[in-house]
């Protein structure tokens, strides 16, 4: 066998073979894609409602107990931060939908005593119709959801969460009023079931309606303006999904008469509802929310709070002209800002138990509209086209009245 020899390499080839490597690092650099590197978000300032508590200097300075997520998907890389973060969790998606609603809760506060998915396509609104379809009253079958949890504090009682991610269209008013009222209606009967009436209730999430929209008034209680009627008139259709029959060529007449074509804003593929269609009137959609619950808006109130203590803010109504007596006036003036939508259609709405007060101590300012002028999402303020809303509650029992 012959014995290979190892070539010796000068000084002057080595220097020559390393200015070869650098050189063809930088080419592929060049080339590679460009990937902006990792920014925080920008922090945003707590709002404290009560004498005693000192302002936060943002928002994580201190431990959220409780959240909701909506539009929820790559649970693989979701679920182990929040386990690692200490947080336990329920996840529930619509049929064949891959993103779903997730309540993630801490795991050293909260145990979960029980659950239930609200699937909207499938619930009924009435009982004097003998079609089952009708029963259901349903205009676009959305596959949207509503997900409930009862958690209870491992120090003494707890608290009932539902957050939900209601149908996006901006001209289904009808729908999306229908679906918010079942999920009142579904929050008090599981409330119910669970023989849990002592315990306060937190809806949250993605409700794809601003205070303006017919839908808020009939939550918190108010009145219906000429101009929501009207809303929920021109939203009484049935929509393809749930009559094949119904035509889907464009009709560009209708369309051409509101000087309106994009599908994303005005109703195609649908046509007016029948009575034999089940569609709720508006008397029998008041009805539906006359459950003598009427929730209150953490961000409504605490806006309110903090205006009228002296501190400038902007609000919806200050951009809707809404005024300042009005409920849902003093909502942040954006909770979603991109190129398409620019409103606010998240919130954090509460249902105070029986013997019990809720006492909104504090909340997340919004963003200043300066801040994300340019559209969201935006690497350095806000990794979602939403922004989180967050507030912080204490429950106070009631002093049993002497006998």
């Amino acid at each position: 066998m012959m014995a290979s020899k190892r070539a010796h390499l000068t000084p002057e080839q080595i220097e020559l073979a390393e200015q070869r490597k650098l050189k063809k690092q930088k080419q592929l650099e060049v080339q590679a894609p460009s990937t902006p590197p990792k920014a925080p978000i920008l922090l945003r300032e707590w709002a404290p409602l009560l004498l005693h508590q000192s302002p936060r200097k943002d928002e994580a300075a201190f431990p959220v107990k409780i959240m909701t997520f909506n539009e929820v998907d790559r649970l693989e890389k979701l679920l182990p931060v929040l386990n690692e973060a200490g947080y336990s969790h329920t996840f529930v998606a619509g049929p064949g939908k891959k993103h779903g609603c997730l309540i993630a809760y801490a795991k050293d506060k909260y145990t979960k005593v029980g659950d239930k998915v609200v699937y909207y396509d499938e619930q009924e609104v009435r009982h004097d119709i003998d079609d089952e379809k009708a029963r259901v009253g349903c205009s676009f079958k959305t596959r949207n959801i509503g997900s409930l949890v009862a958690l209870k504090h491992l120090k003494g009682d707890g608290v009932i969460i539902a957050t939900t991610h209601l149908f996006w269209h901006p001209s289904y008013h009808y729908e999306r009023t229908r679906q918010v009222g079942i999920l009142v209606r579904e929050t008090l009967k599981f409330q119910r079931e669970y023989d849990l009436r002592e315990w306060p209730c937190f809806i949250a999430g993605d409700f794809n309606f601003a205070p303006g929209d017919p839908a808020y008034p009939l939550l918190v209680g108010d009145a219906l303006t000429q101009d929501q009627e009207r809303c929920l008139n021109s939203s009484r259709v049935v929509h393809v999904s749930i009559d094949p029959t119904v035509s889907t060529v464009k009709n560009t007449e209708t369309e051409a008469e509101g000087g309106e074509t994009d599908p994303d804003k005005i109703i195609t593929k649908a046509r007016p509802a029948r009575p034999a269609d089940g569609l709720l009137s508006t008397p029998e959609l008041v009805e539906l929310f006359s459950t003598g619950a009427h929730l209150r808006s953490a961000y409504d109130e605490g806006q309110k709070a903090l205006r009228e203590s002296g501190v400038e803010i902007e609000t919806f109504g200050d951009r809707c002209s809404l005024p300042p007596s009005k409920l849902g006036a003093h909502e942040p003036m954006w909770t979603c800002y991109t190129h398409y939508w620019k409103t606010v259609l998240d919130y954090i709405f509460v249902l105070e138990p029986a013997r019990s007060r809720v006492v909104l101590t504090g909340y997340t300012k919004p963003h200043r509209t300066e801040d994300i002028r340019l559209g969201l999402p935006q690497v350095g303020i806000c990794g979602s086209d939403h922004f989180s809303v967050c507030a912080e509650f204490h429950v106070i029992p009631e002093e049993p009245r002497p006998t």
